[in-house]
């Protein structure tokens, strides 16, 4: 979504300003046109220079550094902003924008723009706490501008407490789900979602399980998008190597039966139900409590499988009250003949149809082409795209055809 836009960095005097060259690098490399305002006291932390060669732009850093006679550069670099972030924005900056003053090139520009500001606060936790930064940042929130909490932990002073700067892809992570929220706005505000993501693990002994390749990527790129469009999000996830999405809830689990135990007691409060993780089909019945020592004998190892419970079926099956159930084919071969019977056996509202057989667009890929096919026959296929994009057109798609309502 960065791709085009213009986003302006803010930079003010703390310490935590190095982390803005950082913050910088992520805007670079998502697509968006990144230039850089400073304070004077901003440059005795980190240089000009250092932005200059990350932006590949002029850093702003005085008001009357006038070199361009047809323009006035600070209204020129307000008029031009599509997204401005302050960061870190110190006490001084927070309570000018609070009251309106226009000091120097950053305050002046920020005054005089009309894009969307957010503010990521970073100082010592008394004057974070102070009733004059409360009531600024208060006012702040007033005006429109999205604040971004500070952290706690470990301050320049040498303590902990809040006020540290979060870190740099947390910055971004969150100026990403607000401008998309702005962008596609909140259709489905008021509903509540529940995701499940990831393979589940059967447990041979504890050392060893049986498994599948699903990274869970796509569970929870659907998960991010639907908190994106408003909804409040119950993410189900057998893997903690992802990052949870800004604003949902996640409950991790391990085994098949654990998923289901976990979705049937959150369904009835539940108003989309999407099943994207790989199940395994069976569990290991004779799972061993201790490792299994190698067996030095003809007849090996001898496993007993018993059949996994069959969560998409038991939403499908279920008396459901005005619940939508959801379910994913991953499928090698004939994908949409196999989807469309997987629709009718799990009496499902809609199957989303993706061919795992591809490196490029199969398990662990970062991008997915799929097909959602719905109970009333309909065929509804979406290019290839990243994950995170595709699941945005997949929530849209199901709402388009009010599958969702």
């Amino acid at each position: 979504m960065w791709k085009g836009k213009n986003v302006t960095v803010f930079v003010t005097g703390g310490i935590a300003a190095f982390k803005a060259a950082t913050l910088v690098r992520l805007f670079v490399k998502a697509g968006a046109n990144v230039e850089v305002a400073m304070t004077k006291s901003a440059c005795e932390f980190i240089t000009p220079l250092t932005f200059q060669v990350l932006t590949k732009n002029k850093v702003h850093t005085d008001t009357f550094d006038e070199d361009e006679a047809d323009r006035v550069q600070h209204i020129h670099l307000a008029d031009k902003t599509d997204v401005a972030v302050v960061v870190p924005a110190t006490a001084n900056t927070i309570a000018k924008l609070a009251n309106g003053i226009a000091d120097n090139f950053v305050t002046s520009t920020l005054l005089a723009t009309t894009a969307p500001i957010y503010v990521a606060p970073a100082m010592n936790e008394h004057m974070w706490e102070n009733p004059a930064t409360v009531r600024n940042v208060v006012q702040l929130k007033a005006d429109g501008k999205v604040i971004i909490e500070p952290a706690t932990g470990f301050l320049a002073e040498g303590y902990n407490g809040k006020g540290r700067l979060p870190e740099p892809e947390e910055i971004f992570e969150q100026v990403t789900f607000f401008e998309s929220r702005r962008l596609y706005g909140s259709p489905l505000k008021g509903k509540s979602v529940l995701i499940t993501a990831g393979g589940t693990k059967e447990r041979i002994d504890p050392v060893r399980y049986i498994s599948n390749d699903s990274s869970g990527k796509m569970g929870y790129a659907l998960a991010k998008a639907a908190s994106i469009l408003g909804a409040e999000v119950q993410l189900v996830s057998t893997t903690k190597q992802l990052k949870v999405p800004f604003g949902v809830n996640v409950t991790y689990v391990e085994s098949a039966r654990e998923m289901e135990e976990v979705v049937t007691a959150q369904f009835p409060t539940t108003d989309v139900a999407v099943m994207v993780a790989a199940v395994s089909d069976y569990y290991v019945a004779n799972r061993s409590d201790q490792k299994i020592k190698k067996q030095h004998n003809e007849s090996g190892l001898k496993l007993e499988l018993a059949e996994n419970p069959d969560i998409l079926k038991g939403l499908g099956h279920s008396k459901k009250e005005g619940q939508v159930v959801i379910g994913f084919a991953a499928e090698t071969e004939r994908v949409l003949e196999y989807a469309a019977a997987k629709l009718e056996k799990k009496k499902a509202d809609a199957i989303i149809a993706n061919d795992v057989s591809s490196s490029k667009i199969g398990f662990n890929a970062d991008n997915h082409q799929v097909t959602i096919l719905t109970k009333d026959g309909k065929q509804l296929p979406l290019p290839e795209n990243s994950k995170d994009e595709l699941a945005l057109e997949i929530w849209k798609s199901l709402l388009d055809a009010n599958i969702i309502q």
